[in-house]
């Protein structure tokens, strides 16, 4: 039943009141936006344990992890649609409180940080919005499914690919290299990380010159008068 308030309210009004909430939902819509990009300033800070002054931010990792998720569930017969989903929300917590490391763990109380802060960057979002996303990040964070595991799997692959890059460049970087592979689960990321162990970072790149290398034109043999 309509309030008194509103039942005095001429058409126009209710038009109006009802077009500056729905422009308001597209507003927040767009706050949250901005506040994804700030992951693109945010460093993965684990990274400076190896002696990596300028490494990678959040949001370069979060698009490779969500490929990886994206090919390891279709190796998986999973959902790979879902699986990337997962992977690309996983870490937008770190957007106000930064990326912490494991040693930063040890001394500061973690539980439930992450939580608290999605619910406060989903309570603004259209209600539908924010329960599809409420429901991929507790699903992230249970990981009871198989694409929760995918996700995680590629999370740490993603981590992985990252070391033996930093590696190259001459870091030390042994410790995540342990870290990444102990905690993996799913036969295909397990398999896909002896093949990234088996080559160089650079390996793509040098393969695909090697065999698009332009093959030089034959000179003509000059005709003896």
């Amino acid at each position: 039943m309509a309030s008194p308030e509103r039942s005095l309210m001429s058409p126009r009004m209710t038009t109006r009141l009802a077009s500056k909430a729905e422009a308001e939902r597209w507003k927040e819509i767009a706050r949250f936006l901005h506040e994804l990009g700030q992951l693109k300033r945010v460093q993965r800070s684990g990274w400076w344990l190896a002696g990596v002054r300028q490494a990678e931010s959040v949001a370069e990792h979060t698009f490779r992890t969500a490929a990886i998720a994206y090919i390891l569930a279709e190796l998986e017969g999973a959902s790979a649609d879902r699986a990337a989903s997962l992977a690309v929300f996983h870490d937008t917590a770190e957007t106000r409180v930064n990326d912490s490391h494991r040693l930063q763990r040890l001394y500061a109380d973690w539980a439930g940080v992450e939580e608290k802060v999605s619910r406060d960057q989903l309570e603004s979002l259209p209600s539908r919005l924010a329960d599809k996303l409420a429901g991929l990040l507790a699903e992230a964070r249970e990981e009871e499914t198989l694409e929760a595991r995918v996700a995680r799997d590629a999370d740490r692959l993603e981590c992985l690919l990252q070391a033996r890059e930093y590696a190259a460049r001459g870091h030390g970087v042994e410790p995540f290299l342990r870290t990444s592979l102990a905690e993996l689960t799913t036969r295909s990321a397990r398999r896909l990380a002896r093949a990234i162990l088996g080559i160089s970072p650079g390996s793509w790149h040098q393969k695909t010159l090697a065999l698009k290398r332009p093959v030089a034109p034959r000179r003509r043999a000059k005709r003896s008068r």
